[in-house]
């Protein structure tokens, strides 16, 4: 299969226009590609935590997970916006399927600190990869809320970025991490660029001087950390504008390509 992952952020959510719902579809319908979708939710998570008055913070860019703010995430991201992901794609006439990392013990999981820093906070060991290609071989296009469960059975929560890698990495599929931005952009002389590709050590020394900060930085090192496993290929694309998705499955320059090192210096 030619699967293409599909990580669409919180902030982006509520501003994507029906065209890009419409561009995955066609992906599907055409034999383009195989679309698979993961999402985040933070704003409305936040929203949600403020109505509630649950306290919630973030330490390097990610949540930290109380059980109070799992509770919230889960029925914000596998509830509302899952659901409403699956009817955006179905009104542009595609079939998908919502579910979380819990169903079917679809993204197994461990806590990522022992210390307890970021709370009930995970990162997947184990993908039912099983049941995503029975979905996808029965016309339907996956759509994954990050909520996940461990050997225990409890639930833990997972960056949406690092989901995804997973993801792709257990599919060997390519990743798009869909975002509200061009790519990764950089004040340069007075006026702000886009980075068409970056490598490790660019992206490093981005986040050490503040360049890449907040959100950017999982994005980043998820991407990273796919390369290093069975991702074929990562890229930071704009899903306001559904045309970059295109192309860049035409091959053509979109976004910000993510890579280990410059191609020429792959060949040295």
């Amino acid at each position: 299969m030619n699967i293409l992952v599909l990580k669409m952020g919180g902030s982006v959510l509520a501003k994507l226009p029906d065209s890009f719902y419409e561009t995955v579809v066609a992906l599907k319908k055409q034999n383009i590609c195989e679309p698979v979708i993961v999402h985040g939710g933070g704003p409305e998570i936040n929203q949600a935590l403020k109505e509630l008055h649950v306290e919630s913070k973030f330490v390097d860019g990610l949540r930290v997970t109380t059980k109070e703010v799992l509770d919230v995430a889960e029925m914000v991201m596998s509830g509302s916006i899952n659901k409403k992901i699956v009817a955006n794609l179905q009104k542009q006439g595609g079939t998908a399927i919502g579910m979380s990392g819990v169903d079917c013990k679809l993204l197994q999981a461990e806590p990522i600190d022992a210390a307890g820093k970021f709370g009930l906070v995970g990162q997947v060991k184990e993908v039912n990869v099983s049941w995503l290609e029975t979905i996808m071989e029965h016309g339907a296009i996956p759509v994954i809320s990050p909520i996940s469960i461990d050997a225990a059975g409890e639930r833990l929560n997972i960056n949406g970025d690092m989901a995804a890698a997973a993801v792709a990495e257990a599919l060997k599929a390519k990743l798009a991490l869909i975002s509200d931005i061009p790519g990764v952009m950089e004040n340069i002389s007075g006026k702000e660029i886009v980075h068409g590709q970056l490598t490790k050590v660019e992206i490093e020394e981005k986040i050490a001087s503040g360049v890449i900060y907040g959100g950017m930085i999982p994005k980043v090192l998820s991407a990273l950390k796919g390369l290093s496993g069975g991702i074929k290929e990562s890229v930071i694309l704009n899903g306001l504008a559904p045309e970059d998705i295109k192309k860049y499955i035409e091959g053509k320059q979109a976004g910000t390509k993510v890579v280990m090192k410059k191609e020429e210096e792959q060949h040295v």
